[in-house]
């Protein structure tokens, strides 16, 4: 009798469980296979477009809505922060991105002066604002901090992801998609490697406090997938160019797959600080935006270097 009703109690957590993991594998499916088309319109110049701007209006969207959930967050906990500044700012922080200094080919961190330029200047539009709307009773110092973070954390990062687009060339001289697609690939492939991985096998808890779904079952699935699918992508399919990554698949794997780990976990102490579960619920059982793109918020700049790097070596 006790057998029964134990098995009957865990039934529906079962049933909920796999119904989240179907929706989660949907969603997460539609997504990429818009950013797939998208990338593919994008490598080859459909319509006649320059490489990046079929994938730029992504990039913005995601960082503007990702802004948007961030000013929500901090408005719920009682800091209201200057979103008609931010919000715009973020998006020419990641429009910057597109835009190729002469010295972009010779010195590859060029490709991100223009956004760190945009964004010092958002930062002072930011403290101008702080200054002449002063009021001692509106915590002015912590909406100044949290207005900095947003605008650093989302704007500066998400340009990461955009010069990834133009740091290798392809045999016809125009940039490369594969240094864009491999932080992709690599990032959500360990995403997908640790859920699975972590609702069917994950026991042991990571990081109970902080995101108690998170297992060490799944983590080390995650590292597996991330470093399979950079395998994958630079060592065993024909790319067409002759630059790779600084020490190769291998550590283009383990090191992007570990920052998006990190990159995950840095979300779940916003999510936490600000009381929240998700970011936000545009995108169904994925989230918000910001649930999107965690990952690869982290894991950009370090893919970055070690592309930059292997350049630079090439």
């Amino acid at each position: 009798m006790t057998d029964s009703t134990s098995s009957d109690k865990a039934r529906p957590s079962d049933e909920r469980t796999a119904s989240k993991f179907t929706n989660r594998l949907a969603v997460a499916s539609s997504v990429m296979a818009v950013f797939t088309a998208l990338s593919a319109a994008d490598a080859y110049g459909f319509a006649g477009m320059p490489a990046g701007w079929w994938l730029l209006p992504v990039a913005i969207g995601l960082a503007v809505a990702a802004t948007d959930e961030l000013i929500r967050l901090f408005a719920a906990g009682g800091l209201l922060l200057p979103g008609k500044l931010l919000r715009p700012g973020v998006a020419l922080v990641v429009l910057a991105g597109v835009v190729r200094p002469p010295q972009a080919d010779a010195w590859p961190a060029a490709l991100v002066a223009m956004p760190a330029i945009v964004h010092v200047v958002l930062l002072l539009l930011i403290l101008a604002v702080a200054v002449i709307d002063y009021r001692p009773e509106r915590q002015a110092l912590q909406r100044l901090t949290a207005a900095f973070f947003v605008a650093s954390y989302v704007g500066v990062l998400v340009s990461f992801i955009v010069a990834l687009r133009f740091v290798a060339r392809g045999e016809n001289g125009s940039p490369h998609i594969l240094p864009l697609a491999s932080l992709v690939a690599v990032v959500k492939g360990g995403d997908i490697a640790a859920y699975s991985v972590g609702v069917l096998f994950g026991r042991s808890k990571m990081a109970p406090l902080l995101s108690p779904g998170k297992t060490w079952e799944g983590t080390f699935a995650s590292l597996v997938g991330s470093t399979l699918i950079a395998g994958l992508l630079l060592e065993w399919l024909p790319v067409g160019t002759t630059t790779t990554p600084v020490g190769g698949w291998l550590v283009f794997g383990l090191g992007v797959g570990l920052a998006g780990i990190v990159g995950d976990l840095a979300e779940s102490l916003v999510k936490r600080e600000l009381h929240a579960k998700d970011s936000g619920g545009a995108l169904g059982g994925l989230g918000g935006a910001l649930d999107l793109i965690d990952s690869m918020l982290v894991a950009a700049p370090v893919a970055y270097i070690l592309w930059t790097n292997g350049l630079a070596a090439g």
